[in-house]
């Protein structure tokens, strides 16, 4: 019976979709929009904005849009006038430093750094990747310009460093290896065409691009000849899982959007207003914008938004609905009868879903001594007082003989969910902060954690390799993971936070938790509709436990990877 309802409830719930789907395709012609707006520009996306004005109003004839070209000072003046929308780029937004501004990301400007797919040394760059403090090095010392160098493998193989002719691309490329622009120079060409075709002729060449230069649209793949150099982010020499987003562009613009590829290499556009739009056309135009003005970025230059990521812009404005008229009457009468067999569908499963869950709760409550609480907030985590903590969520003690241990904070136990096994390194090992010490798994799903401090690794819980939940019930005791040597103690204590601090610094990670799964993490499967919020909105215990490994990763990269 059960199956049957979801059955059918699928099915319809598959109908309406389809049928809503395309309605919001064509919200910008059923709407019956007419009046004048004005649009506010960055010099550096004039063009680019003029273009999305003029195509949009062909669409709507009773439409007129105002670009305005202003320059970097009349920003913020423009902003208190009215509720003037605009276009700007990550450096002017950068400048205004004002959080109060709305703002959603309509588009980006990424760079990258591309080989001849012939390079001899192509399986050993794929494996190791290169990392900016290598790039920087040979790009400061000419005689040092060899993959010999880069790669560690004694290979007296000159690297010829192709460069365009471009400030803006150069002056990119110097922030990510943090160099000044004029203190490296290679061969120059004038424009990323002709830095294509170069590197597609030397195989021991390297450069910096856009990245919509190496795109094929005809085939939706790399250019013949050319391929993406893998950025060794952590400088750990070898090209980790997260990392592995260089064999396929649909794949890199997702890195750039989820946060694995390096920022100082793209740089965001924006479309902003003093607060979120209300107006009629306003909001139409940037929907517009995000769905089918994203075809217009790659001939001027830009990269358009991934698929899932449009639609998160669009949920995000259809905060304030848009009247749309219709003159199918037919089929608003079908939709509602839809709506109504699909709410009755849903009210006998939920009906049933309760009756199992009282159930399923008597039968816990009886077997269990102490039932788990379900819902995950401040008051769920335990900090104990007299411990350093690191925003890595980690905790360090130090015991009488100065032998520092440490373990996993109570906060990241939460997220996770009981663990089913975890990789330790072994004694006699020796640590950095900010290495990566210990894999926390959960079937299969892991979280690299970092070491927040230095030393040699006197000891390690061999209680966890049989009885890894030991973190979730017990982390500040039995739970503890390493005993280490320290080796700069006093040093790197300065960048760790006692017990008042850390309760201050989780509740805006709190915050940050659950506008990045309202907005960013999507259950995969109907049984986990409920995995991340409990009524009322908040969390629920275990959020990332029925989540799969690309949540995981994801958390990895956005709460761990960037407390680093």
């Amino acid at each position: 019976m059960k199956n049957t309802i979801l059955l059918l409830v699928g099915l319809l719930f598959l109908n309406y979709g389809i049928s809503n789907s395309l309605e919001n395709n064509e919200v910008i012609e059923n709407l019956s929009l007419e009046g004048l707006i004005s649009i506010f520009s960055t010099p550096d996306l004039y063009n680019l904005t003029t273009k999305w004005t003029r195509e949009f109003c062909s669409l709507n004839p009773n439409v007129k849009i105002n670009v305005i070209n202003v320059t970097e000072s009349s920003i913020a003046e423009i902003l208190k006038k009215d509720n003037n929308l605009g276009f700007i780029s990550a450096q002017y937004q950068d400048e205004l430093n004002d959080n109060s501004i709305w703002k959603i990301v309509v588009g980006r400007d990424v760079i990258v750094p591309i080989i001849n797919s012939k390079n001899p040394f192509l399986d050993e760059i794929y494996q190791q990747g290169i990392s900016a403090d290598e790039f920087a090095e040979i790009l400061k010392n000419p005689e040092m310009q060899n993959w010999g160098t880069l790669l560690k493998n004694g290979q007296n193989v000159p690297v010829n460093y192709y460069m365009v002719n471009d400030e803006s691309i150069n002056s990119v490329v110097a922030n990510f290896l943090n160099l000044n622009q004029i203190t490296f120079n290679g061969i120059k060409v004038e424009n990323g065409k002709e830095l294509i075709s170069s590197i597609q002729k030397d195989p021991n060449a390297i450069g910096f691009c856009k990245m919509v230069n190496v795109h094929d649209f005809s085939n939706q793949s790399i250019i013949e000849n050319i391929k993406l150099l893998p950025i060794d982010r952590n400088g750990n020499g070898e090209i980790d899982y997260i990392e592995k987003v260089y064999d396929d562009l649909n794949v890199l613009s997702r890195a750039v959007w989820i946060g694995k590829y390096p920022k100082a290499l793209f740089n965001n556009i924006y479309s902003i207003s003093p607060i979120k739009p209300t107006n009629e056309i306003d909001i139409a135009f940037l929907k517009w914008v995000i769905t089918d003005g994203q075809q217009f970025l790659n001939p001027i230059g830009y990269c358009d938004l991934v698929f899932s990521e449009r639609q998160s812009k669009i949920n995000i404005l259809n905060d304030k609905e848009i009247n749309i008229s219709t003159s199918n009457d037919n089929y608003a009468m079908s939709k509602m009868i839809i709506i109504i067999i699909v709410a009755f569908l849903v009210t006998v499963f939920i009906v049933l879903d309760v009756v199992r869950y009282i159930k399923y709760r008597k039968r816990v409550v009886r077997d269990t001594p102490s039932a788990i609480p379900h819902v995950f907030d401040e008051d769920s985590v335990t900090i104990p007082r007299g411990l350093y903590y690191d925003t890595t969520h980690t905790w360090t003690f130090m015991k009488k003989d100065g032998i520092v241990k440490i373990g996993i904070d109570d906060f990241l136990q939460h997220i996770t969910g009981p663990l089913t096994r975890i990789k330790m390194k072994n004694p006699g090992d020796m640590i950095k902060k900010g290495e990566r010490v210990l894999s926390i798994i959960q079937n299969g799903k892991q979280l690299n954690i970092y070491s927040p401090i230095s030393g040699t690794i006197i000891a390690h819980n061999k209680t966890l390799n049989s009885n890894s939940s030991l973190i979730n019930s017990s982390p500040y005791s039995n739970g503890w993971v390493y005993m280490i040597e320290p080796t700069n103690w006093l040093k790197e204590i300065q960048f760790l936070i006692m017990e008042k601090l850390y309760k201050e610094w989780l509740k805006s990670e709190f915050s940050r938790l659950k506008d990045y799964f309202a907005v960013s993490v999507k259950p995969t499967a109907a049984e986990h509709a409920h995995s991340v919020f409990q009524d009322g909105g908040e969390l629920k215990e275990g959020v990332l436990a029925d989540l799969g490994p690309e949540a995981w990763e994801d958390f990895q990269i956005n709460f761990i990877d960037t407390s680093k």
